[in-house]
């Protein structure tokens, strides 16, 4: 039998470093087309991943080159992101652009964890 050896968890604590913000968008008021954050729904700091050297060919194809990773700790009950939410990043070359909620998973290497899945607006 082998013996059991602990391995510590991939992503920690100490790695969410980037603050991030989920929000509504309400469209603009007048003519002009647009949104414009309306309702700050939750705050919170990530780690953010982009896409891998080694799928920059497959991103290249399916036209997700501008897709973005969050992994943020699991708020529970408090906030459920959703494909209808907003994301805003607090960090140098992100801080212009906001992101589309695509896609929620939970992480499977580590419970405490969840994944969003988010691309740039055009």
């Amino acid at each position: 039998m082998q013996p059991y050896k602990y391995k510590p968890p991939k992503t920690t604590t100490g790695d969410l470093r980037t603050p991030v913000t989920f929000y509504e968008p309400k469209p603009n008021e007048g003519p002009e087309p647009g949104e414009h954050m309306e309702l700050i729904l939750y705050e919170a700091l990530a780690s953010i991943d982009t896409v891998w050297m080694k799928d920059i060919e497959v991103a290249k194809a399916n036209g997700t080159l501008s897709d973005i990773t969050l992994t943020i700790r699991d708020p529970k009950s408090t906030y459920v992101p959703t494909n209808k939410h907003y994301v805003s990043i607090d960090a140098d070359g992100y801080r212009e652009k906001s992101y589309n909620v695509k896609h929620v998973q939970p992480d499977l290497q580590n419970r405490q964890f969840i994944k969003v899945v988010a691309s740039v607006v055009t």
